[in-house]
């Protein structure tokens, strides 16, 4: 009786631990609960051994996401895969045999997601992704392995992203694999939406490159941090993956900041009426005026009047262009490549999507939004083996249509 009883309670506890209120319309809720609760347990143990003085807590949590993850090159029926440098930087590149000979290919430069500090394009689920979207675009997939916080901080994730995608664009590399000039694009999914979209900014600008990229494809991008209370933040800040001061503590080892000021940030005193450095960046993401009005529901801006100047002053990069692609201007804005934005219902990071769409087409940009009601943070990656979530199987599905229908 006593074992049962023991039983009984360990059961509950673990329960209690993977159970956690979620809303209704989200996909696969209790699958969602387990992937959660293994991200937290990894998270916390991070952060013991971090406050123990033994290893930063990111380190922690890049061996628990990559060490059972991580994929050899080995190329399959259809796709050739190796590894190999562009200009310095690691990338791995997964090439289409398929097609006649002589044929064209697409070319896509690809930039995964994790915070800028976790993940790698060697991992189990990205490479499931460039391999399928090689097969099925019959294409040449270059996914980059950018260098990760905290070893280094912005810019350098962005200067890999770029100088891999500078390579990529170059004729020599274009002609050696085959691939339509006129038919490349850059595309990456959180973090790695980001630096797409920043390269597709910078790139779009440079009179020196000859060729451009046709399409940019940003999945669930991350795209400001001057409002961590839009909609989207308020609405989705106790929903998994991606919780609001996980996001907020990510832009701090990214941009290299001091953690103590998350808690600032998140009540957005970094943005205050009276930091004046922030003032233009404000008005290019006010979304009282940018979302409509079936995303803003009840939901109200959050301004304080008086901040706290320290942060801006130490951070610069928050109202760097390159690090927040929204808070670019709109002759930036106006030359850049046609647009496919993939955005989640229950996403903190929604409303960037959203707006950053709304921003490109009010330049003249033509922008598809891909939106999922039922969608989360991080859907996409986990179409694959071993969780299979049925809305990733359905964003992966409907990515790679795009693609083929406008690449």
């Amino acid at each position: 009786m006593k074992r049962v009883f023991a039983v009984t309670c360990l059961l509950t506890a673990v329960a209690y631990y993977i159970y956690i209120p979620l809303p209704s319309t989200i996909s696969e809720p209790w699958k969602l609960m387990l992937l959660d609760a293994t991200f937290r347990s990894a998270i916390r143990l991070g952060n013991l051994v971090h406050d123990l003085g033994l290893i930063h807590h990111i380190h922690v949590l890049n061996f628990a996401v990559n060490h059972f993850e991580m994929q050899a090159p080995e190329s399959s029926e259809g796709v050739r895969v190796q590894d190999m440098s562009l200009s310095g930087v690691q990338v791995r590149l997964f090439e289409s045999t398929r097609g006649e000979e002589g044929q064209l290919k697409r070319g896509v430069i690809y930039l995964h997601g994790g915070g800028w500090a976790l993940g790698s394009a060697r991992i189990r689920s990205y490479d499931f992704l460039c391999r399928k979207m090689a097969e099925e675009l019959n294409a040449i997939i270059v996914s980059v392995d950018y260098r990760l916080a905290p070893d280094v901080h912005f810019p350098k994730q962005y200067d890999d992203a770029l100088q891999a995608s500078r390579h990529f664009l170059t004729p020599e590399f274009l002609d050696r694999f085959s691939v339509d000039p006129d038919r490349v694009a850059v595309s990456g999914d959180s973090a790695g939406g980001n630096l797409a979209a920043a390269v597709a900014q910078e790139l779009a600008m440079d009179n020196t490159t000859s060729i451009k990229f046709k399409l940019q494809a940003l999945i669930y991008p991350v795209l400001q941090a001057l409002d961590f209370n839009t909609p989207s933040y308020q609405q989705n800040r106790d929903v998994p993956i991606l919780y609001r001061p996980l996001m907020a503590k990510f832009w701090l080892v990214y941009l290299g900041g001091d953690p103590s000021f998350v808690q600032a940030m998140l009540t957005n005193n970094h943005s205050a009426l009276d930091q004046n450095q922030a003032a233009l960046g404000r008005a290019k993401l006010n979304w009282t005026l940018l979302l409509p009005p079936a995303v803003k529901r009840h939901y109200k801006p959050v301004v304080q009047a008086h901040g706290t100047t320290r942060i801006v002053e130490e951070i610069p990069a928050l109202l760097d262009v390159r690090a927040a692609p929204l808070l670019a201007e709109r002759d930036v804005l106006i030359r850049t490549p046609r647009a496919y934005i993939l955005t989640c219902e229950h996403d903190v990071l929604r409303d960037d999507g959203l707006m950053y769409g709304r921003r490109l087409q009010e330049a003249g940009v033509d922008v598809t939004n891909d939106h999922y009601e039922d969608g989360f943070h991080g859907c996409m990656i986990f179409a694959f083996w071993p969780a299979y979530f049925s809305v990733g199987q359905r964003t992966v599905k409907n990515y790679i249509y795009w693609l083929a229908q406008n690449l």
